[in-house]
């Protein structure tokens, strides 16, 4: 069969992990459609992405509730982009809140955004993937993913359950073609994790660059990565818990 041109729509592209991975797919040579909420972020890494040889577009979407995701999806129909990879990085960090604090609006702002609605977006671009007989999908999860922790309720339950849903999709579609993986990063700079934990929180030898979880990213939508599906690979850097062992 021959390759399709590669088409990525990234969530929560407008800074962070997803910003670095619209950057390292635009250098090797994948379309990309960033979608996030600030816009003005969205039309900066639009414009940087000029000087590669690809298509970019932006869409400014809340997936916090049902008419971001629509706005998505229409502006995917109006341009009949033919999606092939889906990065589902959107995501809430929330500081540690214990759930008896826990404001249950805001808690389940995080459930939508980091799960329900990652879930929703899935399975309306899938339809795009299956008649193409084609797609990549990466969930971006978490190492809370792996293991709960006080004050983490909301969050870690979503990064828990994008680990299952991982396995549960790539059961379903590897028959129409389509690989699902999900990648579970360690501490990462970013501005989400400095605003819910503080300056002082990325102050040590353990924290990662964004890039080095867009490697990993790019590779899982490659042809090279045509063995890997349903994985769960995690990327802990020196946060590993094998070295506090």
């Amino acid at each position: 069969m021959t390759q399709q041109k590669q088409i990525a729509l990234i969530t929560g592209a407008s800074r962070g992990i997803g910003k670095a991975i619209a950057l390292d797919f635009a250098k090797n040579n994948i379309d990309v459609v960033l979608t996030g909420r600030n816009e003005k972020r969205l039309i900066d890494i639009h414009n940087e992405l000029q000087s590669y040889d690809i298509n970019s577009y932006y869409i400014s979407s809340d997936l916090s509730n049902n008419s971001g995701i629509e706005k998505i999806m229409k502006f995917v129909s109006d341009t009949d982009l033919e999606i092939n990879i889906l990065v589902n990085n959107a995501g809430i960090i929330h500081p540690r809140i214990h759930l008896v604090d826990f404001n249950m609006k805001d808690w389940e702002e995080v459930i939508n955004v980091n799960l329900v609605n990652a879930v929703k977006l899935t399975k309306l671009i899938l339809p795009i993937m299956i008649k193409q007989q084609y797609g990549k999908i990466v969930n971006i999860s978490s190492i809370g993913g792996r293991k709960g922790a006080a004050g983490r309720t909301a969050y870690r339950i979503t990064k828990a359950g994008l680990i299952s849903f991982t396995e549960s999709l790539a059961a379903e579609v590897k028959k129409d073609g389509i690989d699902v993986n999900c990648i579970c990063p360690g501490s990462v700079v970013t501005e989400g994790y400095v605003e819910a934990f503080g300056e002082e929180s990325i102050q040590n030898d353990h924290m990662m660059d964004p890039s080095e979880i867009a490697k990993l990213c790019t590779f899982l939508v490659t042809p090279d990565s045509s063995a890997v599906t349903g994985a769960i690979l995690d990327a802990f850097g020196k946060s590993n818990p094998l070295f506090n062992v």
